[in-house]
Order: structure tokens, then sequence, then C-alpha cells
């Protein structure tokens, strides 16, 4: 049974060469290159381990996460397709339950992954990161990548979710973090404009019930000051849709007078 492995990445040279080597296993891999600008591309073509079964095509992500997904799925020949972004890791144990579940579940047609965070030097177990379920494997032909960000791969058929999770390592500093924040917020406040969301009263109070949410009733505060900061930024991005929707508004009723 054939299994594609598909990677998406942008200055990544960090990172690639240890998210490709939880990938050897993998009959195929297909990275789609944003056209990194540092060593992403020259480190891949460097890993003795992967050579002959990788395949690297560049493209414009331009905003669109899903487009960038459906592209890399067009590319794969497996009959399954795993995604596994740049900062993520599939650890040995992860990879054996994979490849058991490949020869076993015969009639599954998607799996979930749980995924925890690497973050500022502690793994988070609660809060919203606690309770992530993505849909990453599935059968190729069964579905495809829906929205723009905060992309999900809608595929028909039954699923389950692995037990043991993948490991994410998406903000080495409090810096990089900001950055991200900062370039989402713009790309979900978009997102929410095309789709003629409105801002109402109740909406501005939406990032405290997040933090809220995350810090006390998921139990973030069990993750030491590492939680309430990862809390924090998280009420901080929701605010920030908010107020960049809100801005897009303004100036559209703007124009239009």
């Amino acid at each position: 049974m054939m299994i594609s492995a598909v990677v998406l990445a942008k200055n990544e040279e960090r990172n690639i060469k240890e998210c490709l080597a939880g990938l050897t296993w993998s009959n195929e891999i297909v990275v789609i290159d944003d056209y990194s600008d540092d060593q992403t591309v020259g480190v891949i073509r460097g890993i003795r381990e992967i050579e002959g079964k990788t395949k690297i095509f560049q493209r414009r992500l331009n905003g669109n996460f899903s487009q960038q997904r459906n592209f890399g799925l067009e590319k794969t020949k497996g009959e399954w397709v795993l995604f596994v972004d740049a900062d993520e890791r599939v650890s040995e144990r992860l990879k054996e339950e994979i490849k058991l579940a490949m020869a076993s579940d015969k009639n599954i047609d998607s799996f979930f992954f749980r995924r925890i965070d690497f973050f500022l030097g502690k793994w988070l177990k609660h809060g919203e990161i606690g309770s992530v379920r993505i849909l990453r494997l599935a059968k190729k032909g069964k579905g495809r990548w829906k929205r723009k960000v905060d992309e999900t791969w809608e595929v028909d058929g039954p699923t389950r979710t692995f037990v043991n999770p993948l490991l994410h390592f998406p903000h080495p500093s409090l810096a990089d973090f900001l950055t991200s924040i900062n370039e989402r917020s713009t790309l979900n406040a978009q997102e929410a404009f095309e789709e003629k969301v409105r801002v109402s009263f109740l909406d501005w109070f939406k990032p405290l019930a997040k933090f809220l949410l995350n810090y006390f009733f998921r139990a973030g505060f069990l993750d030491e000051s590492q939680g309430f900061i990862f809390a924090v930024l998280m009420s901080f991005h929701s605010f920030l849709v908010r107020g960049k929707l809100y801005l897009l508004r303004h100036q559209d009723i703007s124009k239009q007078k």
C-alpha cells in the first residue's frame, strides 16, 4: 500500500531536515515550497535518506493554504496521502501506529491526529492545544481541502483518531509567535470579510471568553507560565481578527459612499 507524504514549506531550513527524517518510511515525499529564499530546498536535496523518493514543486501560497494543499494532493501517486507541516514531526511511535492502521483498518478512509505543541521549552498538554484533532491522513480522492486559512480537509467515509500525537514545534520565540499571529489574523479577517461576516457588539467580548476558556475551563493554568502566555496570545489573535475585520468593513462602507 503506497503512502505519499505532502509537506508545505516556506523558509524552513531550520525545521525541514527533522520533519523529513520522520517521513523516510513513506513511499513518496512531495514538498510544496513557497519560493523559499533561505536554504530550504538545498537542505532537502542534501538528505540522502529520501533521495530518489522526493519531489519538490515551487508554487506561490498567495494566502491560500487549501489551494496549496490541493495542489500537493494532485501531485501525489499514493493510495493514501499524509499531510505534515515543516514544523511538525512524526515520532517513531506514531509511525508504527500509522503503519499498523494501514495494514489492519481496511474499512477506514481517513485518520485524525492529536497534536501537541512545544512552546517556550515546554510541551503544552492543556488549553485548546490539548483538544486539537486534525485530519491529515486519508485515501486519495476521498475529499478536498477547504478555506484559505485554518483550512480543513473534508473527507467522506469512516474515520478514527490515532493515539500517539503529532509533535508540533511552531514558535521558537515570542517574536516568531507574534509575527505568526499578525499574519494569520490578517488572513482570517480577509476570509471572514469575503464570507460577509459582521462584527457584532458581543463579538468584542469573545477574545476575553477565549482566554477564560483556554486558561481556566480547559485547565491551561496547569501548563504554568507557558500556558498563561499561550492563552493571552491566542486571545490577542482573536481580538486582532475582529479588529481587522471591522476595519475592512469600515473601509468597504466608505468606498461605497
